[in-house]
Order: structure tokens, then C-alpha cells, then sequence
């Protein structure tokens, strides 16, 4: 008599998932204050800000940009993980209007717990979206460590005038967003009882490649991506830097199938959470909690937020004069 085993749930190895465990907005950038680095006037984008990636100038029309993204499993399914993992750490690459070029594995294994056949696929995984992104992935570095992680470091190439920048946005212009919210919610139904989401697993697992071709090919010159401190978190680090004031939309925003649902259901990450609470000193909202809380959603590998208009986006708020918030939600 054969048996089959049951399949592993990658999600019950990590106390987190995906992006909603990142560390909280606010702790990190306690952490980081005044950790500037060696100054350089080739440095194009450092920690000032928070952008998405480093920029540094190495010559005329050429601009090396740096990043590296890491999380644990988000989904259960190895290899999807992988593909999700990947996309998340190109997507900094292309927020700053950039194209990838190398990048490698960063792996944390519980080799004792869970086997290397489930490793193994998870790295496939990065590896298939490497090539659809028509990035070589070039080895890495993996440890021993009592949860899974995946992630890539990945360094990219751009123009150094053409970079999209979270301190570059302008009163005047519209706020895009290029992929639906609400990954966050699904996930944490995913991690709490196994139901499979394709639609967000397909959301997650899409390159933001086009949105950022498109978005310097327009002129556009602010973006981010929309990750682990949701939109009104991302929105917020936009505005604040760019010294302007953000409104949103919310009957105008986005949002995958079962989104609400899992919402109504109780199936809220505390990284959400946190981010709400981070942003709400400097929210103006006239909508109710449970919008609030899907605007603050922790997404993974989310889509890109631009300060103007692209092919594909959605138009869910505008950029305003520096008024009495940064972030007015209505």
C-alpha cells in the first residue's frame, strides 16, 4: 500500500508572510535616522528618503541602481512563492524607472525541518521570472535559519535624469495605481485556513515592467511601488517627501475579488494595522474604518504608484498644495 504525503504549508513555518512582516514604518525609520552612509555627489538616491532603491552615477547618461527584497513564505505553494518573491525584489528596480540586469538568490533554509527538494523549487521559481524580466539570476547566498526566507538582491541600470523618485511628485497631477489592493487580507486568509487565491497569487507574481516603461516614457518623473505599508503608508513617505498633499479616492481604488470579504471576515495583518496607525496623525478621512483599513492593506509585490497617468492605471486620487495633512482620504 502506497501513501501520499500531504503537501507542505510553507506559510505555517513563518510567524509572518510576504511583505506583512516587515518591520512597522515607524520602527524602521527610527532606526535608520541619521544613518546617511559616506557622502558622495555620485549618489543620485540614499536613505533620505526611503526610496526604493540606491541610485549612483558611474557615468554621463549612466545610473547603477541597487536594491535588495526578502521575505517569508507568503504562500504555500514553493515554487509560486518563489515567482512572488522575485517579482517583489525586480519591482524596486523598475519604481525607480530602471531595468534590471543581474541578480541573486538570498535563501534561508530550516534544513533540518523542511527539504531541500521544497528549496529547490522556490529558487525554480525565481529563476522562470528572472527570464520573463530578461534578467540573469547568478547565484546568491543561502544560511542555515529557523524560518524559510527567499528574496534577490538585484542590481539594475538607468538614466540618471529619467529616474522615478517618491520626492518628485507635484501639486497638479494625478495619483496612478497600476495593480489592484487587497493581497494583504487574502494572504492572511491563505495562512489561516489554506484557501488558495489565484487572482492574487497571479497579481503578486505580475512584473511591474510595462507600468515602468510606460511611466518614463511619459515624462513621469515620481513613483514608488505599493508594498509591506500599503498604499496610504507608501503614499504618505510620497507626499511627505515631495512636500505636497495626497487625496485619494477610495470609491475610485481597486481591489481583487474576495478582498472585502476576507476584511469583513476578521482576516486583517497586523502589519495593516501598524500602518494605519502610523499614517493616521497625518490623515484627514472621511470614510469609515474598514476602508481605511484596506487602504492600508500590507501588500506584497503590489503595483506601482505613479504621480501622473499610464496606460493600464487606474486614477485614484491627486496631488494637492501642501495642506494641514499629508494624506486626505475622502
Amino acid at each position: 500500500m502506497t501513501t501520499t504525503a500531504a503537501p507542505v504549508r510553507l506559510t505555517q513555518f513563518a510567524h509572518g508572510g510576504g511583505c506583512a512582516c516587515k518591520i512597522p514604518p515607524g520602527e524602521l525609520e527610527d532606526m535608520v535616522r541619521g544613518l546617511t552612509g559616506v557622502a558622495s555627489p555620485d549618489l543620485l538616491v540614499g536613505l533620505d528618503d526611503g526610496d526604493d532603491a540606491a541610485a549612483v552615477r558611474v557615468e554621463g547618461d549612466l545610473a547603477i541602481l541597487a536594491t535588495a527584497d526578502f521575505f517569508t513564505p507568503v504562500v504555500d505553494d514553493a515554487y509560486d512563492w518563489g515567482r512572488i518573491a522575485a517579482a517583489n525584489a525586480l519591482s524596486d528596480i523598475y519604481a525607480m524607472g530602471g531595468r534590471p540586469v543581474v541578480a541573486v538568490n538570498l535563501l534561508g533554509w530550516p534544513r533540518d525541518v523542511l527539504p531541500p527538494e521544497l528549496a529547490a523549487e522556490v529558487l525554480r521559481g525565481g529563476l522562470d521570472v528572472g527570464r520573463l524580466a530578461g534578467c540573469p539570476v547568478a547565484g546568491g547566498h543561502s544560511i542555515d535559519d529557523p524560518e524559510p526566507k527567499y528574496g534577490m538582491a538585484v542590481t539594475g541600470v538607468a538614466h540618471p535624469d529619467r529616474l522615478l523618485r517618491n520626492d518628485a511628485a507635484q501639486a497638479g497631477l494625478p495619483i496612478s495605481l497600476t495593480k489592484p489592493l487587497g493581497v494583504g487580507v487574502l494572504n492572511n486568509r491563505h495562512k489561516a485556513t489554506g484557501e488558495v487565491f489565484a487572482q492574487a497569487v497571479a497579481s503578486m507574481a505580475e512584473l511591474n515592467d510595462r507600468a515602468s516603461r510606460d511611466a518614463v516614457a511619459a515624462g513621469i518623473r515620481a513613483a514608488t511601488d505599493v508594498t509591506g505599508f500599503g498604499l496610504l503608508g507608501h503614499l504618505f513617505k510620497m507626499a511627505r517627501a515631495s512636500g505636497v498633499t495626497a487625496v485619494v479616492d477610495a470609491a475610485a481604488v481597486p481591489y481583487l475579488d474576495g478582498a472585502r470579504q476576507s476584511l469583513s471576515d476578521g482576516f486583517v495583518p497586523g502589519g495593516s494595522q501598524r500602518n494605519l496607525a502610523w499614517v493616521r496623525p497625518y490623515l484627514d478621512a472621511g470614510v469609515g474604518e474598514d476602508e481605511l483599513v484596506l487602504l492600508a492593506d500590507a501588500q506584497t509585490s503590489g503595483g506601482l504608484l505613479v504621480a501622473g497617468e499610464v496606460p493600464g492605471g487606474t486614477v485614484v486620487g491627486e496631488l494637492v498644495p501642501r495642506g494641514d495633512s499629508v494624506l486626505v482620504v475622502r
